[in-house]
């Protein structure tokens, strides 16, 4: 049975924190929906819901520690920048992908692991926004 990626939920121990963090640096809007400090964000990933909630354990005894995930960005340095100026912090210097691009990780000010890929080719990894898959 095939599945699509459908939800994508960030983990926080403080929610405000969090949705304060991703706003400056990727200039996400979250508005609450649901339960308290329970957000949403719109227009992050097409057909995707983008989720901010507080930390769960979902398999007893282990806490939720984030998530795996690759964002584009258009500036990877710039990013980078921001990210740390809003108390995130690079894990590591950027690193090149033969034929892809530059990508760098970075942690969040929740402990979150993200990736961040600047593209060599638009096409590959299309920016919010920008007008429907390659083709």
């Amino acid at each position: 049975m095939p599945a699509k990626f459908r939800h994508l939920a960030l983990n926080a121990d403080d929610v405000q924190r969090a949705k304060g963090f991703y706003e400056t640096v990727f200039g996400w809007r979250f508005e609450p929906w649901g339960p308290p400090d329970y957000y949403q964000a719109q227009g992050v990933a097409d057909g995707v819901v983008t989720a901010l909630q507080h930390r769960r354990e979902l398999k007893p005894g282990t806490r939720m520690a984030g998530f795996e995930a690759t964002l584009a960005v258009e500036d990877l340095g710039a990013a980078m920048a921001a990210v740390e100026a809003a108390g995130g912090r690079v894990l590591a210097p950027a690193l090149y992908i033969e034929a892809v691009g530059r990508l760098a990780y970075f942690e969040d000010t929740e402990g979150n692991v993200v990736g961040i890929m600047q593209y060599d080719a638009p096409e590959l990894g299309r920016i919010a926004g920008d007008a429907g898959p390659p083709g």
